[in-house]
């Protein structure tokens, strides 16, 4: 059986991107599994731990090679990458070819973040919601208490990270999203993007919310879908 990095289900490969890792050219390795299930999800057919991987690792990792110098990093996102136990190494593995390394998480797994953070160059934090609502977002108890805790060994670390919440109106209301803001921002964060969601529903934030709940961070930018 394969173990380590080689053991790693990917679902998918972006191969350029200019938009995922901040400031750098990166490909996205989308790993497999999830045990979320948020009703907007992006990406579904990753949500399945046990589904078999669409390339593997030797593959990826061969791709990275013809790559260097072309690209500055490699983004593991998903699903959930840290569901992955080969997760660690991969991430070593592509430091070892010069390549900047960034992960997307939904932070449920707090401590096996913490040990991958000495691996990571920049992190985006998904932020499901207010406190809580982030339970019944993700259908899963107990969430919001592991995001908390993730975003703790985050600012632990010192690693470059950024807070993201996908929003639309059916999920929780304006002024639960400036309360959301001011809480992150309280919280100490710096770097917020608010996404929206696919399909729209995003029709109740003005320019001016924008405005507002962007002047509490130093750097606040609005992804439409």
């Amino acid at each position: 059986m394969p173990s380590g990095s080689e053991a790693l289900r990917i679902g998918g490969l972006t191969r350029w991107t200019s938009i995922d890792f901040p400031g750098r050219l990166a490909t996205v390795v989308f790993l497999q599994g999830c045990p979320w299930r948020c009703g907007y999800c992006h990406n579904p057919e990753l949500l399945d731990a046990t589904r078999e991987g669409w390339l593997s690792w030797a593959e990826v990792r061969n791709f990275l090679a013809g790559r260097r110098g072309l690209l500055d990093g490699v983004v593991f996102s998903g699903g959930e990458p840290t569901l992955q136990a080969g997760l660690g190494e991969a991430l070593d593995e592509v430091r070892a070819m010069g390549f900047a390394t960034a992960l997307h998480t939904g932070g449920m797994y707090p401590d096996r973040l913490a040990q991958l953070l000495p691996r990571l160059d920049w992190v985006g934090l998904d932020i499901k919601g207010p406190w809580d609502r982030i339970d019944a977002i993700t259908q899963s108890r107990g969430s919001a208490e592991r995001v908390q805790a993730s975003l703790g060994h985050l600012f632990d670390s010192g690693v470059t990270f950024e807070c993201r919440t996908t929003w639309h109106e059916g999920l929780f209301g304006v002024p639960e999203l400036h309360g959301l803001a001011s809480d992150l921002a309280g919280l100490g964060v710096e770097r917020w993007a608010l996404q929206e969601c696919r399909g729209g529903g995003n029709t109740a934030v003005t320019v001016a919310d924008l405005a507002a709940l962007g002047e509490r961070f130093g750097s606040f930018v609005y992804r439409a879908a």
